[in-house]
């Protein structure tokens, strides 16, 4: 194993085009992150920060626990001669390693990078290349086998660290160690120096580029998002301000913490506002681990939101008719309710009687048996979600909050709150946050100190995504309203100008087509054709589900998106869509995507949606049939 890097990059240090002020910015009198982390373990001590599931159990581990484990990481780091400037990389699934490895790394006075556990090696290398990491975390074999196959292509990199070394047992590299051997080393260094934590951390500088986030890269290779101590901190004020929570409330973390979705509002809100993570086993588990944990916080994206209302309607097929009819009256007083609730009014009494005795006949029972009984919060975001679906679960006594926020935001930027919320809208500005409509373009534009710093290596790229008076060009497209909320109308290059010189924005129209318990993803296609057609991706158990009602053969998913009543069931969804919309805007023809579609796939991204360029690239001989 190298004992030395074979470099040292000086830190970065640059303040955003778009701050909104040049003064000192903190959080709790802290300058940076790694600042506020150590304040916190000393405060919370042997309270519990993380929830891990081991063979059947979870596992408590504390603050202390925490801080330790950032200390023997960055003890081991400094070792072998990395510190300020340095940069670590992360390709692993959300775990406590992840965050460990993580805060040692800001507290060094490092830059982190996080790497989707999904991508491919060449990914892999090119982000390792162009954030010139010398550090990674791997998981375990799997993602081992990446780094062994592009080794002689990543020079920058002298290190990696194995956190799970199951099937490694004998196998040696000189640049491989395992986290346990790492974590030794880390701790023979903390005896001898044992104010290291403390010492470098006093050191870390707000204005210092602590964090890379790469892009989903969905038009070209991804970019590095250039994130500061003081964009994190100024985020960390939007938290507290606008989505405060007790102490000790339980979060499940699942979304990928490559993400600046899960990495903001997960696990850094977890410092600010002192809350208790627990780590999904996986994506694929995660309604289970709902279920055992019963969170009081609950982040997600549409898909998830949309899994958890399907799995409710599925249930509610099989019960009886007076269970159906219990279940459709409780869903009918939560709506009445939530007409008022979600602007702050007052409700009518009988209203509010009629929600009261709902609530204590069914909907709480819903709400146990899906694992969301204790939850105070819920935010949907990363995409666009259906408001339909979201009056759904305002309706069952689970109110989501939608915001808006990008990676260049940090995650954050606009959102409803629970005091004031207008289904179909992002919310309004946060505080700090200066928003505006491009009079030419309709372009949300944002000026901010959550705002990134620039893209890496990418200085002109970063300039043009500027206006000359500072404020971030964001791509998408939206209006706002008398009081202030905030409506996307979709990304501006997905615009699509029918042969007929229609404008028309596909992503309202697709929400609207998810809200059905029958389809898990749309893709509208009609730019510079004659109308619009659209390929769809069926939500698999529901329309099994169907299909055995129904008595409609099938053998695998491949037959039964082939099956006539199938193909009608799904026709008769996008006519219900269509009646809301104007006739440039209706759909003419449906062909149904008959694979699977992972997180795995190249189609979608790791917060769990459809890639426009890839779905029109890869299926574009199912598209030419519907023209």
């Amino acid at each position: 194993m190298a004992a030395t890097p074979q470099s040292q990059p000086a830190p970065i240090e640059r303040r955003s085009p778009a701050a909104v002020t040049d003064n000192r910015l903190t959080f709790e009198g802290h300058e940076t992150l790694a600042q506020l982390f150590l304040a916190r373990t000393a405060e919370l001590g042997d309270t519990t920060a993380h929830m891990e599931k081991h063979y059947g159990i979870w596992h408590s581990y504390s603050w202390n626990d925490y801080r330790t484990a950032v200390a023997n990481i960055a003890g081991a780091l400094a070792a072998q001669g990395f510190g300020r400037g340095s940069r670590l990389g992360i390709l692993s699934e959300n775990r406590k390693e992840w965050v460990y490895a993580d805060l040692a790394g800001q507290c060094l006075g490092a830059i982190v990078t996080g790497i989707y556990q999904t991508d491919a090696p060449a990914q892999c290398e090119h982000i390792i290349v162009d954030a010139s990491i010398q550090v990674l975390f791997v998981e375990n074999d799997e993602q081992l086998d990446k780094y062994l196959q592009i080794q002689d292509r990543v020079p920058t990199l002298d290190l990696v660290i194995v956190f799970d070394m199951d099937g490694l047992e004998y196998f040696e590299h000189p640049k491989v160690i395992s986290w346990d051997a790492f974590v030794a080393k880390g701790e023979e260094f903390v005896k001898k120096r044992p104010n290291h934590l403390s010492e470098v951390t006093a050191a870390t500088k707000s204005d210092e580029i602590c964090m890379l986030v790469y892009t989903s890269g969905t038009t070209g290779k991804p970019k590095g998002v250039m994130i500061s101590s003081r964009n994190i901190l100024a985020t960390m004020h939007y938290g507290v301000t606008v989505l405060t929570n007790p102490p000790g409330t339980t979060i499940i973390s699942y979304l990928p913490l490559s993400h600046i979705y899960e990495r903001s509002l997960g696990s850094y809100l977890q410092i600010a506002q002192t809350l208790v993570t627990c780590y999904a086993e996986s994506v694929e588990t995660v309604l289970d681990n709902i279920r055992e944990i019963s969170p009081g916080i609950m982040n997600g994206v549409p898909r998830v939101w949309e899994k958890i209302y399907s799995s409710i309607n599925l249930r509610m097929k099989d019960a009886t008719r007076l269970a159906q009819w219990l279940f459709n009256w409780g869903i009918g007083a939560g709506a009445r309710w939530a007409e008022y609730a979600q602007l702050n009014r007052p409700v009518p009494p009988l209203v509010q009687l009629e929600r009261w005795l709902a609530n204590r006949l069914v909907l709480s029972n819903v709400r146990t048996m899906i694992g969301l009984n204790s939850v105070n919060r819920c935010v949907s975001g990363a995409a666009p979600i259906s408001p339909d679906l979201l009056r759904w679960y305002w309706a069952l006594g689970v109110p989501i909050v939608e915001g808006w926020g990008m990676s260049e935001t940090i995650a954050a930027g606009v959102v409803n709150t629970f005091a004031q919320t207008k289904i179909g809208s992002i919310g309004k500005a946060i505080e700090g946050t200066d928003v505006r409509i491009a009079p030419k373009t309709n372009e949300l534009q944002i000026r901010s100190d959550i705002v990134f710093t620039g893209y890496l290596n990418l200085p002109e790229m970063t300039a043009s995504e500027f206006t000359e008076d500072g404020y971030f060009k964001t791509g998408d497209a939206g209006n706002i309203d008398e009081d202030g909320f905030i409506y996307i109308t979709g990304r501006i290059k997905d615009i699509m100008i029918t042969a007929g010189g229609k404008n028309v924005a596909p992503a309202e129209i697709e929400n609207e087509l998810k809200a059905s318990p029958y389809i898990t993803d749309a893709v509208i296609i009609g730019d510079g054709r004659k109308y619009l057609t659209c390929l769809v991706m069926l939500d698999q158990e529901n329309v099994e589900k169907y299909a055995t009602d129904e008595k409609v053969s099938f053998s695998n998913f491949t037959s039964l998106c082939a099956a006539g009543e199938v193909i009608a069931l799904i026709d008769g969804e996008v006519d219900k869509v269509n009646a809301k919309f104007a006739r440039v805007e209706q759909i003419k023809k449906v062909r149904l995507i008959d694979q699977l579609l992972t997180v795995e796939d190249e189609e979608m991204t790791p917060t769990l949606k459809l890639k426009r360029s890839v779905v029109e690239k890869k299926y574009a001989k199912l598209i030419e049939q519907m023209y």
